[in-house]
């Protein structure tokens, strides 16, 4: 059994915040989704046609997660939201990465919603969850670097198991320990808003198009919402 938690100080310094976990069973990631290729092609085609740009920092979907980073004192320029670097990477080189069917399709839900999109492999996961504010002493391996250590600075917001931090900057960058490879079978993807105004609505949309994407090629697909309100899910 594995929970996923949302720390009380995290729900009272972010009480717009609402997490969406979508989890997929059995997933079948060592062959092509042809769902996925066209969502990313079309995206790349868009931008190249300069019928899509990378939203402006003033956009209130991203603004607010700028602030969110400032609120837990991590300089969102330097330390992207997930979303934002993904756009920003597509608007100078027009490409989108290419990595695995389930990677690739929550990256492309990520761009065309604006909303950060992450997943975990839920085999590698050690005990329960917790998205909370790091303490001292947080260790961290990041994503591609599988023999390098950091440390989280305290106070920033992370995902965390019973081993060790599994994202930093909240969703800046993911732990190489927990990545989503073509033979993970069950995974939980993250869809996360702070916007108190259409966050929720467009959360929504990018849950039902993720599920699409996910149904074909998984056993079983369930969704879980974390709100201040309701912070705890069993995921498996």
């Amino acid at each position: 059994m594995t929970e996923l938690r949302v720390a009380a100080a995290v729900c009272e310094a972010f009480p717009a915040l609402a997490v969406a976990a979508v989890v997929a069973e059995g997933v079948r990631g060592d062959a092509p989704w042809p769902e996925t290729e066209p969502l990313l092609s079309g995206l790349e085609a868009a931008a190249a046609e300069g019928g899509w740009s990378p939203p402006a920092e003033t956009d209130p979907p991203l603004a607010t997660w700028h602030a969110a980073y400032r609120a837990f004192g991590t300089n969102p320029r330097r330390f992207r939201p997930s979303m934002d670097a993904l756009a920003r990477r597509l608007g100078k080189t027009g490409r989108l990465p290419r990595i695995s069917p389930a990677v690739d399709a929550y990256n492309a839900v990520s761009v065309i919603h604006g909303i950060p999109s992450g997943a975990l492999d839920l085999a590698a996961v050690s005990g329960d969850i917790d998205l909370r504010f790091a303490v001292p002493g947080d260790a961290f391996t990041p994503l591609g670097e599988p023999d390098t250590v950091e440390e989280a600075r305290p106070g920033e917001v992370v995902y965390a198991d019973a081993e060790s931090v599994l994202t930093r900057h909240w969703n800046h960058r993911d732990s190489d320990r927990t990545k989503v490879t073509p033979g993970s079978t069950d995974v939980v993807f993250l869809l996360e808003t702070v916007d108190p105004a259409t966050g929720r609505k467009v959360q929504d949309q990018a849950i039902d198009q993720l599920t699409a994407l996910l149904v074909p090629h998984a056993i079983h697909v369930t969704a879980h919402l974390l709100t201040p309100e309701h912070p705890t899910a069993r995921l498996l």
